[in-house]
């Protein structure tokens, strides 16, 4: 099996792994981000995170925590077999000799590289499930201009296809996407070899155990967010705004609204959630890459 070919493989495998132990806190992420703004005088719909927790499971039960799942499930194998293989490829060219571990520096440059490749296929796919999770909160506010109602991922890109530009529809919030993609995997990857050179005492982690593996995915995975998450914000937003009525007329604009409506708290909409889900689910996606990718040789 080629190096290309085993990156594919533990990538999806890894990939698979993070998005079943991290779906039902990204669902509760994304409602939190795009509920809109209450009235004054009027409370937010959900006061917090248990409290969106609750109403989702009252009105749509426990399947509601995946609503949405569909599209990243059917491209989770394409997302993370890029990532990891284009990681991969720009780490055998930074590699001075086969065999011959990477500097933390060379692993950041590698996330870097790799955020740029996932980004176009993280748009769409993210648009789609950032749509399905947030209808049902924008659907309760005349504010929002929201009167779609979705009935899965394919209904939604059907309707993006035919009444929001075709396929650049699919590719509305790319920007923020590219601006979280890039300098999150960078930093995320850079960490992740920084705390395994740091358990293994040295830059050979071949021996390092699960837990190890576990807690430095868990903590780089948590970089990932603390480090980009006011752009996540911002991504969520343009993807769920209103097409024919847009609230929004960019990235920028979105940001400097956000800030002028909500102050520097409406740019963390959300964060408890993601940062509750990264730990295990990045624990769980390099944990599973790396049993696989050694298993294959």
């Amino acid at each position: 099996m080629g190096d290309v070919a085993k990156d594919l493989t533990a990538g999806t495998v890894g990939g698979a792994s993070q998005l079943i132990c991290g779906h039902p806190f990204d669902t509760i992420k994304v409602k939190l981000q795009s509920q809109p703004v209450p009235l004054p005088g009027q409370p937010p719909k959900f006061s917090g995170a248990m409290d969106a927790v609750k109403q989702t499971i009252a009105a749509e039960g426990p399947r509601g925590l995946y609503k949405g799942m569909g599209a990243p499930l059917a491209t989770v194998a394409a997302f993370n077999a890029v990532l990891f293989s284009v990681r991969g490829q720009l780490e055998g060219q930074l590699r001075s000799q086969p065999g011959v571990p990477l500097t933390v520096n060379q692993q950041v440059v590698c996330g870097a590289g790799a955020g740029i490749a996932v980004s176009f296929l993280a748009c769409p796919t993210e648009l789609i499930k950032c749509r399905l999770q947030a209808q049902s909160a924008l659907g309760q506010s005349s504010s929002a201009g929201v009167t779609v109602k979705y009935g899965g991922p394919m209904d939604v890109a059907r309707h993006v296809l035919k009444s929001e530009g075709g396929t650049r529809g699919l590719f509305k919030g790319l920007v923020p996407t590219l601006a979280r993609e890039v300098p999150g995997n960078a930093a995320m990857f850079g960490v992740y070899e920084l705390l395994k050179q740091q358990f293994a005492g040295g830059t050979d982690t071949s021996n390092l155990g699960r837990g190890s593996l576990i807690v430095a995915g868990g903590l780089a995975g948590a970089t990932f967010w603390f480090s980009v998450y006011p752009t996540d914000v911002v991504k969520s937003v343009i993807q769920v705004d209103d097409y024919k009525n847009p609230k929004y007329s960019g990235s920028i604009d979105a940001f400097r609204k956000i800030l002028a409506a909500e102050g520097v708290k409406g740019l963390y909409k959300g964060f408890g959630p993601a940062m509750a889900r990264s730990i295990p689910a990045n624990g769980a996606c390099f944990l599973a890459y790396e049993i696989t990718r050694s298993s294959l040789g």
